[in-house]
């Protein structure tokens, strides 16, 4: 998913839309039965259905059509009639407070009535009274072998008009089982606790009592997963969920695709229940695995080492560094061969071509200078010979930075066709202003556009079409381009007008590296043969003249068997045939998405198998494994990282072990040869990354990097520098000012200045500015700088007194920062305004 996150990222700063997120989200999780439908902005999975009003929203047609290509699912335009209808059905639908049944019109049946349904559902987990049936829904669930009713339904709690609880609860029509629910609840006064008041071992006690009550029959046949939903980090507030989750155990053998998931906040309430089960398939009574140190070896065997250029999001250094990523591997359980792989992987589904466009470029690269509207105007006519009744009806131009901190400009036009009065097409392209190239193109038209290709075009020929549009419009740049192939099965007995849009997607490749947060794409009108939509994003980084010599394969296996779990497991494999022909998954998923074909027309074949298959740990941070170094680094810093938190070896046992452990943890206090140091003086600039983190939940930015300034605010902490993002934010977030120009990060911190920063990082520094509101008998009173400060942080009990004295010139230890922020974080918690109720 590396790859498909960053790229999407840029894809949605393009469109400059939040909805693409929504979009995004959408496809990360439910891509297995996707369409997008461009016309109203519809998207469907499955069951579920999104539809985004949208007027002219060409930016987000642009990432959307983008986006489909990194979900790998059919794209549908305008000129797809069937997909139109679906549009407008959906846009104009009413989606308010209903009671709804099974696609076929009539409610799915089941021993259990809509009543008895409710009643059940208010007893399983104590529906107050005052939540009341919003909507019902009677449906059908598929199993392997047929399928069970499922009565679904929404409560919520309304006070004077205004929403204050929702819970969603299901059923089996048939048995009565709790399949799931999950609660909502308004909760702005609350103040969690912190210490969490439960932990992730207390929730799992209550997991188990809420199991046994709702889903007692279940209970013998799981067992907790104690690694899924794990987090090895210790929070930094009481707002934590803790995710877990029981899989279904068969045999003495997991098998994960049926599971009991629950939610439980640090509380105790339980937020979320979901039973994922399937009575109906039928496992091997018997199976002789092949030793886990054979199936080891058949992994190392078939896993495939890959080469790519990524750019941490949050990092320093802003250019692109290469690593390796091996996809998991899946195995026969008795035969040690390999299998096909679950599910999908954003980031290189589709196979890219062994040569690049070109073996040299086709052209030079387009002299930097000067566009005008005109020029503009005239490249992207000229390059997709846009119709005469296209009028220009807006134009814009705007300068911005780029995350290579270069300057650059862009031009956006729009086009309309007018025909009695109205709309009947519109044209958008992005045109850059130094160089000219055409970064973004995108058209559509009430009806044909342009004259149909007798029995329209092939995939093929629209292939053709794709990379003769690239080298038109990326002349300089073929030679690092690679196609990637499209699954021909996709479109295999489907007419142009179903098919709608042929989408081409391409890869960008530097010595074999695929560059993940490159873009390019092309969408070809399958009735027509038009380019009616161009997508491109090329990074201006610089690349080394020659590939960097990178760590043996051997090396890289050896790092990801550290990084993945190997499990033996069951799952189920399904072959799909239409009409007696074998289809591929994605093609079965294709046409029940676009109710091409129902899953009764389509004949399936499962069965389970025995498997060893790869399943990550859980980890600290996100890491990627450096292709030079054969280090791994934090995906999102680009810092050294490991795969578990390191202990320090000098804070067993210490008075601060538990505080020193917090922001070891986070990385707020360095170790050098495994040892923390505790009693050493904190410096400047390890207290500010500290009280940073504090503040940003743990994250290793708390801020959008891309927001800072290119210059540094203080001489003496430069852009270079391990403190530079934390000082700087905190200067954003008025934690401490400019003052003469210098920060003295490796300066010593003493308890005075230590107040002030925690006083201020609670927000109440202006209130301790008038210490004169404050009983502080502190006995060195007189020496004190910050007397407002110091009474505060002692009357809350963050920092201590000595002998009646503040010490106010005494350092602090790296131990007592740690106890003192410890403490700021659980007064945080206690100290949260709740909002006032008129």
């Amino acid at each position: 998913m590396k790859g498909g996150w960053n790229a999407a990222v840029l894809a949605a700063k393009a469109a400059g839309t939040a909805a693409f997120f929504i979009l995004f989200k959408i496809c990360n999780r439910m891509s297995d039965n996707l369409v997008i439908n461009m016309n109203k902005f519809t998207i469907k999975s499955g069951g579920t259905r999104v539809s985004l009003r949208i007027r002219k929203a060409v930016a987000l047609s642009v990432a959307v059509a983008m986006l489909a290509g990194l979900c790998g699912v059919p794209y549908a335009s305008a000129n797809n009639a069937a997909a139109k209808a679906e549009a407008e059905h959906s846009a104009s639908g009413n989606t308010a407070s209903s009671d709804s049944e099974s696609k076929d019109g009539a409610a799915a049946k089941g021993s259990i009535n809509k009543a008895q349904a409710e009643k059940l559902l208010r007893q399983y987990i104590n529906i107050p009274s005052d939540y009341k049936v919003q909507s019902s829904s009677s449906t059908t669930v598929k199993k392997q072998r047929g399928s069970v009713p499922v009565w679904s339904m929404d409560f919520i709690k309304t006070v004077n008009g205004k929403r204050l609880g929702t819970i969603y609860a299901s059923l089996d029509a048939n048995s009565g089982q709790l399949l799931s629910f999950e609660s909502y609840n308004d909760q702005t006064g609350a103040k969690p606790v912190y210490p969490l008041k439960v932990n992730r071992d207390a929730a799992q006690k209550l997991a188990a009592n809420f199991i046994s009550e709702v889903a007692k029959d279940y209970v013998s046949q799981v067992k907790f997963n104690s690694e899924e939903g794990d987090s090895l980090l210790p929070p930094l507030s009481g707002e934590v969920r803790h995710e877990l989750r029981y899989d279904r155990i068969v045999n003495g053998i997991p098998y994960l695709d049926n599971s009991i998931q629950l939610s439980i906040d640090s509380e105790g309430h339980v937020l979320r229940f979901r039973l994922d089960w399937d009575d109906t398939i039928v496992f091997p009574a018997s199976v002789k695995p092949i030793t886990e140190g054979e199936a080891a070896a058949s992994i190392r065997k078939h896993a495939v080492p890959e080469l790519f250029y990524f750019i941490p999001q949050s990092g320093q250094k802003k250019e692109p560094a290469l690593y390796y990523d091996v996809q998991p591997v899946v195995i026969h359980a008795e035969t040690g061969e390999q299998l096909p792989g679950n599910g999908y992987v954003m980031r290189n589904r589709q196979e890219a071509s062994k040569e690049p466009l070109s073996a040299e470029p086709l052209a030079k690269p387009p002299v930097p200078g000067s566009l005008t509207q005109t020029d503009a105007e005239e490249a992207v006519v000229k390059a997709f010979a846009l119709p005469e009744e296209y009028k220009l009806q807006n134009a814009s131009f705007n300068e911005y930075t780029d995350e290579a901190d270069k300057t650059g400009a862009r031009w956006s036009l729009e086009w309309a066709a007018m025909k009695d009065g109205k709309e009947s097409g519109f044209a958008y392209a992005s045109v850059d202003g130094r160089t000219g190239a055409i970064t973004e193109f995108y058209t559509y038209k009430n009806g044909k556009r342009g004259e149909a290709a007798e029995g329209g075009i092939t995939l093929g020929q629209a292939v053709e079409r794709a990379i003769g549009a690239v080298k038109q419009l990326l002349p300089w740049q073929t030679h690092e381009i690679y196609l990637q192939k499209p699954a021909e099965d996709q479109y295999k007995d489907r007419k142009p007008e179903e098919i709608g849009s042929y989408y081409i997607t391409f890869v960008r490749k530097i010595h074999g590296a695929t560059v993940i947060f490159d873009h390019i794409s092309v969408g070809i009108n399958a009735v027509t043969g038009s380019v009616e939509n161009f997508s491109a994003y090329v990074s201006d980084y610089k690349y080394p003249e020659q590939a960097p010599e990178t760590v043996d394969h051997k090396l890289v296996l050896d790092r990801f068997m550290d990084y993945y779990n190997m499990k033996l497991t069951y799952r189920l494999f399904s072959e799909y045939s239409l009409n007696g022909q074998p289809i591929p998954v994605e093609k079965y998923q294709t046409l029940l998405a676009a109710g091409i074909a129902s899953s009764e027309e389509i004949s399936q074949q499962s069965k389970v198998e025995l498997v060893y298959q790869l399943t990550p740990k859980p980890r600290p941070e996100n890491v990627l494994l450096d292709a030079v170094t054969g280090e791994w680094r934090s995906s999102e810093t680009g810092d050294p990282a490991g795969l578990e938190i390191p202990k320090a070896r000098d804070a067993e046992g210490h008075w601060a072990e538990e505080s020193l452990g917090l922001m070891v943890a986070y990385k707020a206090l360095d170790l050098v040869d495994g040892k923390v140091r505790p009693n050493e003086a904190i410096t400047r600039g390890e207290l500010i990354k500290m009280l940073v983190l504090a503040r940003s939940g743990g994250r290793q930015y708390g801020f959008d990097a891309f927001s800072l300034a290119s210059t540094a605010s203080f001489k003496d902490v430069q852009a270079g520098s391990a403190y530079f993002a934390y000082v700087e934010s905190a200067l954003q977030q008025n934690l401490i000012d400019v003052g003469d120009g210098s920060f003295n990060p490796n300066a010593k911190v003493s308890r005075d200045e230590m107040a002030e920063l925690i006083v201020r990082a609670l927000g109440y520094n202006s209130l301790a500015n008038n210490d004169h509101i404050f009983k502080a008998n502190f006995k060195d009173g007189k020496d004190i700088q910050n007397t407002g400060q110091a009474a505060i942080v002692v009357g809350l009990r963050i920092m201590s007194l000595t002998d009646g004295k503040f010490l106010p010139k005494k350092q602090v230890t790296r131990a007592e920062a740690s106890i003192a922020f410890f403490r700021y974080l659980q007064k945080r918690a206690e100290l949260q305004e709740a909002p006032l109720r008129m």
